[in-house]
């Protein structure tokens, strides 16, 4: 239903040489596969044999042995659905080759031969295997494989270019082992030809430092290849008479690590994961370059044997072990998190710093005592200290009005000295009160003009003195308060030069975080802490009889981090509502009920779609992440177009 599929990464015991004994043990992970409902499961390298029997590939006893074990693990899976991608020696025409078994149902789908055979260092493979560009034929008679199977009478697609497609859910291949440490790796040709899932089944010593190299190399691939792959390595049961294997499992997708196995050293396990196809098939259809890419190398490309399986398709995955993280815009681990909101920071200041030289102005900006404004404050305090000017040259105004609070009027103050700049008090009540004298607007009736005429008075305020001033007014507004419309339209939807647009709620307050765990500017950091403990309001209401704010946003519009949930999944990888709203219940399952996450969702698609006439006119702003909503860069969105089809994939969850 929402493209979820489960892989398998099976690391069994191995005795070297042992057919019998490994048999076995592949059968038992096998079983602890199905037990897990996965749909692809891998095996290493030669996983029959074990990888370093050396010389004894020689052996005609062990070549039948192996086709002996290969014939029962084939016929062991009748009647299964499930895709599995098994190691093992072929003898052909007088020629061993190193080899993947891809079968299913008894059957053998085809066999993904190695390329790359290794011959330096510890490794001297070409002593026993010759490499795929040595085979003359793509297809085999399955009774030429040596193999005792039900079914003799089909032949057999074989070769280092094989994209197997499954009608109805994945298209994917195989690369074995050194493949992926060549120039050009085989899979890259298999994705371009349209695999979404490499497999790479391998028998990797380990050396100091390679487990972090072979981790980053397929991340990298994945991304190269802008899809998933499947890394899985023979374990430390293989023979130790010179090397030590660690049977490393990886899973990255597009550049991402989707999951590892933990131990250094490992053998005898299982690693399961979750992936979504979707992601890949999105990011495909966006990349002009994959495209580009395809055609660039369509000769290529036309060399593949596309092996079209019979209709029998893997089935999707209930999506247990995805990820869904809660907060997708904040990376988890604290010193992650802060190297990220630095370089954000860096990215925001470099961008103001490009706009104040070119326009020779001074950076204005309003300040409320809020998150938002804070942070675009530090923003220009930063890029005047960067550009070495004086931070008098900070033209920073606070404008209470009818809902302003003692503690947000205070904080601005203290946090505009803080920064070496003096307050610019210009209390805007009267004039708001004359503009609803003037529009015969009663001033008992706090409706949305009401609240818009404070936020349309401020700008006006602001443009007015940065004119009279040299200045440039800096925005404040968020990527979040975009994407809901959440900002009143010409009032702080509209500035010179927005520093936040492209940073979401959640993690404007990190970045706030940050700048005091840096003591960027250490004489804030106490009023910054406090900045960070009120709660997110516009202040356009009175407050209460205590003076406490009583217009709290979260409780209005709904909580930020199910908004920038949604934002991210909507907008990142296009999944429809019923996707995201699936991902958000995984996600918060223990903090809102699926009837709460149903109100907001619905209310982020309405306002999302009948908002977008704000953000076609919203002024420039650095881009700093993979989400943006300019409508010059990465959302080209009609301002009157239907979100019907959304709405009612949302009536009907």
């Amino acid at each position: 239903m929402f493209d979820f599929y489960r892989v398998a990464a099976c690391v069994p015991e191995v005795s070297v040489g042992n057919t019998e004994f490994n048999k076995e043990k592949i059968m038992e992970k096998l079983k602890e596969a199905y037990g897990y409902k996965a749909s692809y499961i891998a095996l290493p390298e030669l996983a029959t044999t074990g990888y370093s029997c050396q010389d004894l590939f020689f052996q005609d006893a062990l070549i039948k042995a192996s086709n002996k074990t290969l014939s029962d693990i084939i016929e062991s899976t009748k009647g299964r659905s499930e895709i599995i991608i098994i190691g093992a020696p072929l003898q052909l025409r007088n020629k061993l080759y190193n080899t993947a078994y891809v079968i299913r149902d008894s059957k053998v789908l085809g066999i993904a031969v190695k390329t790359m055979i290794p011959n330096y260092h510890e490794f001297y493979e070409k002593r026993w295997f010759v490499s795929a560009n040595e085979l003359e034929i793509s297809s085999v008679d399955v009774k030429d494989l040596g193999l005792s199977l039900t079914d003799m009478d089909y032949t057999v697609p074989i070769g280092n270019n094989l994209v197997f497609e499954d009608t109805g859910s994945v298209s994917f291949g195989v690369e074995i082992c050194e493949d992926l440490w060549s120039p050009i790796p085989p899979s890259n040709t298999l994705a371009l030809a349209g695999a979404e899932i490499i497999f790479n089944i391998s028998a990797s010593n380990e050396t100091i430092a390679k487990r972090e190299y072979r981790k980053n190399l397929v991340k990298h691939q994945s991304a190269s290849c802008l899809g998933d792959y499947l890394y899985v390595s023979a374990g430390s049961s293989e023979s130790t008479q010179d090397l030590i294997f660690s049977g490393h499992s990886i899973l990255a997708q597009n550049g991402a690590l989707i999951n590892e196995n933990r131990d250094f050293i490992a053998d005898d396990y299982l690693m399961i994961a979750d992936i979504d196809i979707e992601k890949i098939r999105y990011d495909r259809k966006l990349s002009t370059t994959f495209a580009d890419s395809c055609l660039m190398f369509k000769e290529k490309i036309a060399q593949v044997n596309r092996v079209r399986l019979p209709y029998q398709s893997v089935p999707e995955s209930d999506g247990e072990y995805i990820n869904a993280p809660k907060h997708p815009f904040i990376p988890k681990s604290k010193d992650k998190r802060i190297k990220r909101c630095n370089e954000i920071f860096d990215m925001q200041v470099s961008g103001l710093v490009k706009r104040l030289k070119i326009t020779g102005s001074r950076p204005v900006v309003g300040v409320s005592g809020g998150m938002d404004s804070t942070l675009a404050l530090l923003v220009s305090a930063k890029a005047l200290k960067k550009m070495k000017r004086d931070s008098s040259d900070l033209i920073a105004i606070t404008m209470p009005a009818f809902g302003t609070t003692d503690r947000t009027y205070n904080n601005s103050l203290e946090l505009i000295r803080a920064l070496g700049a003096e307050p610019i008090i210009i209390d805007i009540k009267e004039s708001c009160v004359q503009h609803l004298k003037d529009i015969g607007h009663d001033i008992e009736n706090k409706d949305i003009t009401y609240e818009n005429t404070q936020a349309r008075e401020r700008t006006q305020v602001l443009m007015d003195y940065a004119n009279a001033n040299n200045g440039l007014v800096v925005g404040t507004g968020d990527l979040s308060e975009l994407a809901l419309g959440w900002c009143t339209y010409n009032g702080d939807q509209m500035s010179m030069y927005g520093v936040n647009g492209s940073i979401p709620k959640t993690l404007v307050r990190w970045m706030i975080d940050s700048v005091v765990e840096n003591s960027i500017f250490p004489a804030a950091s106490n009023v910054l802490r406090d900045i960070l403990d009120t709660p997110i309001s516009p202040e356009l209401l009175p407050p209460d009889e205590n003076g406490n704010i009583v217009q709290k946003t979260e409780s209005s519009v709904g909580p930020y981090e199910l908004h920038d949930f949604f934002i991210y999944n909507s907008l990142r990888y296009g999944f429809r509502p019923s996707k995201v709203f699936y991902l958000a219940k995984k996600a918060f399952k223990d903090d809102y009920s699926d009837e709460e996450i149903k109100k907001w969702i619905t209310l982020y698609y309405r306002r999302f779609f009948n908002q977008q006439f704000k953000r076609s006119c919203m002024p420039d702003g650095v881009k700093v992440g993979s989400v943006s909503l300019s409508p010059r860069g990465d959302l080209r969105m009609p301002s009157d177009a239907s979100a019907a089809i959304w709405m009612n994939e949302l009536e009907n969850l």
